[in-house]
C-alpha cells in the first residue's frame, strides 16, 4: 500500500463545511445539532422570522444540554455560534449539503426543494428527510437530480444511531457514498435502501404501529401493556404506541395515508389514530398522545 493510499484511509470522516436545513422544527433543528457537533457551520432556513427565533431557541436549548453531558468539548457558545437563521434560501449559498425537513407535504416539499437548488451550486448535494414520499418524484422536479437523494432521520435525532439513505434511479453513486460518509462523521449508522413506498424502516415500523394501535382500539390491552410485550418480550428498546408518540401521531398518519394509496389496505390508518389527531392530540410535541407527557420527559 502506497503511503498516500495509507493517509486516504487514515483520514477521518467529515461533513461539509455549511450544511443547510430547511425547517426548523424538532426534526429539523436536531439534523442541524448532529451537523454543528460534527463540526459543521449551520444555516437554518424558515418561513418567518417567528419560526426562524424558535428554531434558534430550540436548537440552542440542545446544544446546551450536549455541552452539559459532556457530549463535546465545545462550549455551548461556540457551538451557537457556528448556527445562524435565514427567512431566505439565498441563505443556504455556499453550502456542500442542503437537507429539507420541513412537514410531510408533497407539494411543500417540492417546493422548498426546487426553490434551494436555484441556491445552491452545481456541486452541492440536496437532500430530503421525507420518511415516505418517493425520491423519484421529488426528483423529477428538479433540474440536477444526480445530486439529489433522502437522508431519512429519526427522532430524537442526537439519540438515534441510524439514518436511513434512500436512493433514486437518477442518484449519483458517488453522491451515496458521500452520503454514507457524512452520516459516519455524525456518529451514526447509514443503511442504504433503493426508493419505494416506505423504504424500510418506515414501512416495518408503521405496520406494527398501526396494528398496536388497533389492538387498543379493540381493548386487547392497555398502551403500556401493549408496549411491555414488545419491549420486555422482543427486546425492543421503545414499544410501537410511545414510539408513535415520540414521531408524532400527525406524521405517522401521514406516511399511513401514504403507505395505504400506494400498498393497499393493511396501511389503513385505524380510526383512533385519525380521531386523536383531529383531536390535537399528537403525542409528545402535543403533551399527550397514547401517554401523558410533560416537558422533562427523555
Amino acid at each position: 500500500m502506497s503511503d498516500r493510499e495509507s493517509t486516504e484511509r487514515l483520514e477521518p470522516m467529515r461533513v461539509p463545511g455549511r450544511v443547510g436545513v430547511i425547517g426548523g422544527g424538532r426534526m429539523g433543528a436536531g439534523i442541524a445539532h448532529a451537523f454543528v457537533l460534527a463540526g459543521a457551520r449551520v444555516v437554518i432556513v424558515e418561513r418567518d422570522e417567528d419560526a426562524a427565533g424558535a428554531a434558534s431557541t430550540r436548537l440552542s436549548g440542545s446544544l446546551r444540554r450536549s455541552v452539559e453531558r459532556g457530549a463535546t468539548d465545545r462550549t455551548a457558545d461556540e457551538l451557537t455560534a457556528a448556527v445562524e437563521t435565514a427567512t431566505d434560501v439565498a441563505a443556504l449559498a455556499g453550502c456542500g449539503l442542503v437537507v429539507e425537513a420541513v412537514p410531510e407535504d408533497r407539494a411543500l416539499k417540492i417546493d422548498a426543494l426546487a426553490r434551494a437548488e436555484v441556491a445552491l451550486g452545481p456541486e452541492a448535494a440536496l437532500a430530503t428527510n421525507t420518511s415516505s414520499i418517493s425520491i423519484d418524484e421529488l426528483a423529477a422536479r428538479l433540474a440536477r437530480p444526480g445530486r439529489f437523494l433522502g437522508v431519512h432521520f429519526f427522532n430524537p435525532v442526537p439519540a438515534s444511531q441510524i439514518v436511513e439513505v434512500v436512493t433514486g434511479t437518477a442518484t449519483a453513486p458517488g453522491l451515496v457514498e458521500d452520503a454514507r460518509a457524512w452520516v459516519g462523521a455524525l456518529g451514526k449508522t447509514a443503511v442504504v435502501v433503493r426508493d419505494s413506498p416506505g423504504f424500510a424502516s418506515s414501512r416495518l415500523g408503521v405496520a406494527l404501529g398501526l396494528e398496536a394501535i388497533r389492538m387498543l382500539e379493540e381493548g386487547v390491552a392497555g398502551a403500556a401493556d401493549i408496549d411491555a410485550a414488545m419491549e420486555l418480550g422482543y427486546r425492543h428498546p421503545v414499544g410501537p404506541l410511545r414510539t408513535t408518540d415520540l414521531v408524532g401521531l400527525d406524521v405517522r398518519l401521514g406516511i399511513a395515508e401514504e403507505l395505504h394509496r400506494e400498498l393497499g389496505d393493511r396501511f389503513a390508518p385505524p380510526d383512533l389514530l385519525r380521531r386523536l389527531v383531529a383531536e390535537g392530540h399528537l403525542g409528545r410535541k402535543s403533551g399527550r398522545g397514547f401517554y401523558e407527557w410533560s416537558d422533562h420527559d427523555d
